[in-house]
């Protein structure tokens, strides 16, 4: 299902991208030689093939682990190495939190610093989670803080979520490609004849 749903998402894509090319070249009247309307279709169908892609590869590739990690474990999902360097106490402008250290490396390079925190706010007792993101164009990497187990240990939670943010690239897309057909001037002009053509109608009735 992954597979066709990534091929029928590539299609979508390409699709509209070669009407878009080809309409280019026969230099059609209306912003850059295309109407605005076919620009503002051609848009929200990129947008639903990103849109299709995004959700195919997150649901088909996305990785959790919940850990168990000590001071100075390593873990490894997806090719990112995440080294948990235990927890501290910080104070907030209007709460305690015990916030983690996690280094994130790939192939020896780091990637990221991320700090998991894990809040009391002083006007609640239930503690929050806060969870750090790494953003990335072809995936989002996430940590959070659980609760302490023992010795020092942490139960914690990592996430690998790939081409996550295509998901709302092809929503944003689909709706700049919807606001821009609704810009075409031949909207309004059939609106217009719509409304003089229902009044000529009512006055000669």
């Amino acid at each position: 299902m992954a597979g066709l749903s990534t091929v029928i998402g590539v299609w979508v894509i390409i699709t509209a991208l070669r009407e878009l090319i080809t309409r280019a070249r026969k230099g059609r009247g209306g912003s850059f030689g295309l109407p605005r309307a076919f620009i503002g279709m051609t848009l929200a169908h990129l947008g639903v093939g990103i849109f299709i892609l995004g959700v195919t590869l997150t649901g088909a590739y996305n990785v959790e682990k919940d850990l168990r990690m000590d001071l100075g474990t390593t873990v490894t999902i997806a090719g990112y190495t995440f080294t948990f360097d235990g927890v501290t106490e910080v104070a907030g402008p209007n709460y305690i939190a015990n916030q983690g250290l996690m280094h994130v490396t790939r192939d020896g390079q780091p990637i990221a610093t991320l700090h998991p925190q894990k809040r009391t706010y002083r006007v609640q007792t239930l503690p929050m989670t806060e969870a750090p993101i790494d953003l990335g164009l072809f995936r989002d990497l996430y940590v959070s803080l659980g609760e302490p187990v023992d010795n020092g240990a942490w139960s914690v939670r990592v996430y690998y979520k790939p081409f996550i943010r295509w998901i709302w690239a092809g929503a944003l897309i689909m709706a700049l490609g919807g606001a821009i057909a609704a810009t075409d001037r031949r909207y309004f002009v059939t609106v217009r004849s719509t409304k003089l053509a229902a009044r000529f109608a009512a006055a000669k009735a």
